[in-house]
């Protein structure tokens, strides 16, 4: 083989993995901050947007052609909050994990936020980024505690089943202090082994360091531009966490009723962090035969429904006083599954443009990456799903992803040919 040819193959072999340059026509754009062009095209060039108008006349030389035939364009889904290594880290990086990233492909997903995450995520997110791994951008995190405290349900099985943050369960005694020396080295470790998050859980103990030392880790993350996310499921954990000004609020509150509170509604959403959803992890998962299970696959602990019917109506609360809300799940369910579910929690309180705005603008800011995702806006990564169905009227036409575009390249298509 001559060098010339060689160079010629390699050229080839790696063209996939390339950025397309994309015309979509004839598509109803669901622009992810609320608004919608019921005819109009998108331009993509290098991986990114160019052009978002009204119309069908959109070209550009050389550019693929995708004639949408009126299905519906939204910006890549964002998962901010999900887990996605369970058992053995090893074997998810070498197994069964690139099967599951193009599950979320499939689905949409373009971006998915780890926030507790094993070191083998880091070498999963280097493979998807290198072209060798198929899969969403994977953003991870890795914990550091806030207080020295027994593990929220002692061992017992998923840590939401027993959680301390709910009565009877909550400390009546003050939680044993981290050293700021080791908080600080904790906060240099995360940052060495390159994650992009600090994830802190917050249940705070009467008289405990806890905010104390969530500020610490903030700071300190700050310092390494590595923003902290807190976990925070009660409305008294809420409002300390917003003392210390984490980047972002995981978990909508779900202990404690806001409707009764308004200057705690107003102090939260007036603290301009964004929050993660995940409103699906108390209501039930229905299995094909019908038996309601938990996040973990076991059967569903009754004892915690109040927070499926609290956790929506703190969520409208927030909504209307301001907060920026973005879509996460926390669960390991697959990725369409997960989307089935939490779009059942969400649209007891929202309509469906309302959710395509959680579903883009609002989960672009819980990743803290608004400006590169999330909407449909020149200059922003062109990270889109193509949709059979219309999902201002109907939102579980959500579910019904036909085509998936991360970085300007078509990473799933299930268009019927005569579509294309």
């Amino acid at each position: 083989m001559t060098r010339a040819v060689l160079v010629c193959v390699l050229a080839l072999a790696a063209a996939p993995a390339a950025a397309q340059n994309l015309v979509i026509v004839n598509a109803r754009v669901v622009d992810g901050k609320g608004g919608v062009i019921e005819r109009g095209s998108v331009v993509v060039r290098d991986g990114k947007i160019t052009s978002v108008a009204a119309g069908g006349s959109a070209t550009l030389a050389g550019a693929q052609r995708i004639d949408a035939q009126g299905l519906t364009l939204m910006p890549g889904f964002i998962d901010a909050h999900r887990h996605i290594v369970q058992g053995d880290a090893k074997e998810w990086l070498s197994k069964t994990g690139p099967a599951q990233l193009q599950e979320f492909l499939d689905a949409g997903f373009t971006t998915v936020l780890c926030a507790i995450c094993p070191d083998e995520t880091i070498e999963m997110r280097q493979r998807v980024e290198a072209g060798t791994v198929k899969g969403p951008r994977l953003l991870v995190g890795s914990i550091i505690p806030v207080a020295r405290a027994a593990v929220s349900g002692g061992g017992r099985g998923d840590p939401a089943r027993f959680d301390t943050s709910r009565p009877p369960l909550r400390p009546t005694s003050p939680a044993g202090a981290v050293p700021d020396a080791d908080i600080v080295k904790a906060v240099e470790s995360v940052a060495a082994r390159k994650f992009d998050y600090i994830k802190t859980v917050i249940t705070t103990t009467p008289g405990g360091p806890e905010t104390r030392t969530l500020k610490l880790i903030v700071d300190e993350g700050k310092k390494r531009n590595l923003p902290t996310i807190t976990h925070a499921v009660s409305v008294i954990d809420t409002l300390a966490a917003v003392e210390a000004m984490p980047a972002v609020l995981v978990h909508t509150p779900h202990i404690g009723r806001l409707e009764e509170d308004a200057a705690a509604v107003k102090r939260i959403a007036g603290a301009g962090i964004p929050m993660t959803s995940t409103l699906q992890v108390f209501a039930p998962h229905f299995g094909t035969d019908n038996t309601p299970l938990f996040r973990d696959a076991q059967p569903f602990p009754w004892d915690t429904i109040s927070s499926a019917g609290q956790g929506p109506v703190n969520a409208r609360l927030l909504w209307q006083a301001g907060i920026s809300y973005g879509y996460g799940t926390d669960t390991t369910w697959p990725p369409k599954q997960s989307l089935a579910d939490e779009l059942r929690a969400l649209s007891l309180v929202f309509s469906p443009r309302d959710i395509t705005k959680i579903m883009g603008q609002g989960a672009a800011r819980s990743t803290l990456k608004g400006d590169l995702i999330g909407t449909l806006d020149v200059g922003k990564r062109a990270d889109l799903v193509l949709i059979d169905g219309n999902p201002l009227v109907n939102v579980t036409d959500l579910l019904k992803v036909v085509t998936t575009i991360k970085g300007g390249r078509i990473v799933s298509d299930r268009r019927a040919a005569g579509r294309r």
